[in-house]
């Protein structure tokens, strides 16, 4: 059974559901301080732990690809009683891209998103198995000096450390052989932060798909879930940018 976290506006709101997706070898709980901006700003928001993370049941995902991942995540928007937005960061938001593409989306915000590919490499290996987040350069032993997140304080680390958990080697040897999308057929906004050294701003420069695109100052990769200083500006500009869209 997949687990998902709900956060709701203090008071009724007509505004569409927001799925939130979280990255690869972390899980839904990375979304808290978004979740709880989010409704702040009156906007109802669903984070899903993909298959075998989180608080979701154990599975083997030494073959789960990342239609499988997409899968989880339409069979949450299909409960929905809204279309909702969907939402996604690094892997996250190539699921989102994935979803958005089947339709059944108001609009798709993707942070830094692992690219999708015009074309597949037929010729890629794709291997089976299971990997941690130390191949990120992560370790889940309580440190609160992550080399990868110098832009969080001590207590967003710990809650960084805390989503961390295993992945699926095929399904992230099966984004690099290239996930096809031609076409959104809704409006797609990319979010990326200026001190982002994995996924900049560059990576994007060649992207075919209509997007528009907003900066987190300041914000490294984990840095556009969980550095609350840039959060204070993403927030609001990802809502406005929503307000606008949908």
């Amino acid at each position: 059974m997949l687990s998902v976290t709900a956060a709701f506006p203090d008071q009724t709101s007509d505004r569409p559901p927001i799925v939130l997706i979280h990255g690869a070898a972390n899980s839904a709980s990375i979304w808290v301080y978004w979740q709880d901006a989010l409704a702040a700003s009156g906007w109802p928001s669903y984070a899903i732990d993909l298959r075998g993370h989180g608080r979701s049941d154990r599975v083997d995902l030494s073959t789960t690809s990342m239609d499988d991942y997409a899968a989880d995540v339409r069979l949450l928007v299909s409960q929905l009683r809204d279309e909702p937005v969907v939402m996604g960061w690094s892997l996250g938001g190539l699921v989102a891209l994935m979803v958005a593409a089947g339709g059944g989306a108001r609009a798709c915000v993707a942070l830094a998103p692992s690219a999708p590919a015009r074309s597949r490499d037929a010729a890629a290996r794709v291997r089976t198995g299971v990997f941690g987040p130390e191949e990120y350069g992560l370790t889940a032993n309580g440190a609160v000096n992550q080399r990868a997140m110098p832009d969080l304080d001590a207590e967003e680390q710990t809650v960084a450390i805390a989503s961390l958990c295993n992945d699926s080697r095929y399904a992230r040897d099966d984004r690099q052989a290239g996930i096809v999308i031609e076409s959104l057929p809704c409006p797609l906004l990319i979010a990326t932060g200026t001190a982002d050294r994995q996924w900049p701003l560059s990576r994007y420069d060649s992207l075919w798909l209509p997007a528009d695109f907003v900066s987190a100052e300041g914000a490294s990769h984990w840095g556009l879930v969980l550095n609350r200083r840039a959060l204070a500006t993403l927030v609001p500009a990802v809502v406005t940018w929503l307000e606008e869209r949908t």
